[in-house]
């Protein structure tokens, strides 16, 4: 799911529990144990990148600093729903986790949480998300929440993950959903600039995950998972990588007219910078050499983090808009 396999390059390190509330060694789990395991299902490293694409939307929306309460409940409403989506990814998910290294300590795998309490969980978090962005917020930031639960576990989870090699290009326009909800927590509606930041980490998704799927390969070979390294040869994923990273860096050149010459100076730089890395990567598959797409994947984090920061920094300062030119 785009944005939610941010984290995957990190192994969770969880204690390994029975759900009869006793370890392997028959020690009671303690209260923090039990918190640990549970908070462990939510993956809370994917939703920190999650998190730093939501407030810039909502600086871009207003084209000012938003109100800190409003950010505050938007943020806890969104890491609801991302902790719900995530957590159930784990339930639906917890067979190929065990047979894949990066995945082995999760806490479905490590028995560290029941897999009834997982669901439980999961199903309350996303009830609690709507409730809080509804009461908090507004009713269309609540409903796209849910929707974006929906969408990554009866979409991407079940139909798509185990079916497709454009499991992540399709499935990860759930990960795009923070952006839309973060405008729409402002707004109250939808429009244009938001469905173009959508637009640039759809885009920026596969590069992203394309990378971290050369590396762990065997890992989703192993499990089923037909991701896009497994199908098709190191030159064919490559060179995909580099397409869309191309698009990629055109698409956050469309938030121009609703920005000032400050983010298209950064979009700009930042793309170039990125796009260096997506051809040297390339470059090294199509000559045999020894590659290292665990960089990639990490400075595509880093490029996000630039784009978005730099749609703050430029909302909050309220330069003029370079606006269309016609």
């Amino acid at each position: 799911m785009s944005l939610v396999h941010a984290a995957h390059g990190r192994s969770e390190n969880t204690s390994a529990v029975h759900p009869t509330g006793e370890s392997p060694a028959g020690g009671r789990r303690g209260f923090r144990q039990v918190v640990g395991a549970y908070a462990a299902l939510a993956k809370p490293r994917v939703i920190e990148l999650l998190l730093v694409t939501t407030i810039p939307a909502m600086f871009l929306a207003g084209r000012e600093i938003p109100s800190p309460w409003l950010a505050l409940a938007t943020l806890l409403g969104g890491t609801m729903a991302a902790g719900s989506a995530n957590a159930l990814n784990c339930v639906i998910d917890a067979d190929i986790d065990k047979v894949m290294n990066r995945t082995k300590r999760r806490p479905l795998v490590r028995d560290s949480v029941p897999r009834r309490g997982a669901l439980i969980f999961g199903l309350a978090l996303g009830g609690a998300s709507f409730a809080v962005l509804y009461l908090t917020v507004n009713l269309l930031a609540a409903l796209l929440a849910i929707a974006t639960i929906l969408f990554y576990i009866f979409v991407y989870t079940l139909v798509l993950k185990r079916r497709t090699p454009q499991n992540v290009v399709w499935g990860g326009a759930a990960g795009c959903m923070p952006v839309v909800i973060g405008w729409a927590a402002v707004e109250g509606t939808v429009q244009w600039p938001a469905f173009v930041m959508f637009g640039v980490i759809f885009f920026w998704t596969p590069p992203h995950t394309w990378a971290l799927a050369m590396k762990y390969r065997e890992d989703y070979e192993r499990a089923g998972v037909p991701m896009l390294p497994v199908v098709a040869t190191p030159q064919h994923v490559a060179k995909q990588i580099v397409i869309y990273s191309w698009v990629m860096v055109g698409w956050t050149l469309l938030l121009a007219p609703a920005t000032s010459w400050l983010y298209a100076s950064f979009a700009a730089l930042a793309g170039a910078w990125f796009l260096f890395y997506a051809h040297r990567l390339h470059s090294s598959v199509r000559r045999g050499v020894e590659t290292k797409p665990m960089a990639l994947f990490h400075r595509s984090n880093t490029y996000l983090m630039i784009v978005f920061c730099a749609l703050a920094v430029d909302s909050a300062i309220g330069l003029p808009v370079l606006g269309l030119p016609f």
